[in-house]
């Protein structure tokens, strides 16, 4: 694969469309809960669904006033003027595929119907979220809506070797993990 083919293969974020949910991949940058609090106040979806724990590379959650991803996004959202009824999530999950599998459970616990549904997460995150999710939710009519994390874009991830190194690395995960 060229440059140009795992651009275009990785980074497949687009624009927002009306949805039943937004689903946050659980992470540590606050860009993710804020994109989500931005859709759902747009109008998007009037339910959001957080998740995770923290990374398993990790023994806690790197800021030390929350206990895991779900309790920083929730904050956030709360802050952010998301209704709490419309915040949904779970607190276990520490990599990506336990955050779709955690997700589905919570969405059945709790009755949700989801036909059409929102992914918020890293641009260079994006195809893996999608392959996963849908792993969990077969049914669901997925669109994933990104942001520019740790200063890695669709333009740029080549230009430097952490950037080559996350996306290369999301390559090898999307191989080991959505098959």
């Amino acid at each position: 694969m060229n440059i140009k083919e795992i651009t275009d293969y990785i980074f497949i974020g687009t624009e927002p469309c009306k949805a039943d949910a937004i689903f946050v991949v659980g992470g540590s940058l606050p860009d993710a809960a804020r994109l989500a609090a931005d859709l759902y106040h747009r109008g998007f979806a009037d339910t959001v669904i957080i998740g995770g724990k923290y990374s398993v590379k990790r023994d806690n959650f790197p800021l030390p006033e929350y206990e895991t991803e779900y309790d920083f996004y929730r904050d956030i959202l709360l802050k952010k003027g998301v209704r709490k009824e419309d915040v949904y999530g779970e607190r276990e999950s520490g990599y990506t595929k336990q955050n779709a599998a955690f997700a589905k459970r919570v969405v059945d616990e709790n009755g949700l119907k989801i036909h059409k549904a929102l992914i918020v997460c890293k641009s260079f995150h994006a195809k893996r979220c999608q392959l996963l999710y849908q792993m969990y939710f077969p049914d669901v009519d997925f669109t994933v809506v990104t942001f520019d994390g740790f200063g890695i874009s669709r333009e740029n991830w080549y230009q430097t070797e952490y950037g080559r190194e996350r996306v290369i690395g999301e390559l090898k995960r999307i191989e080991t993990q959505c098959t």
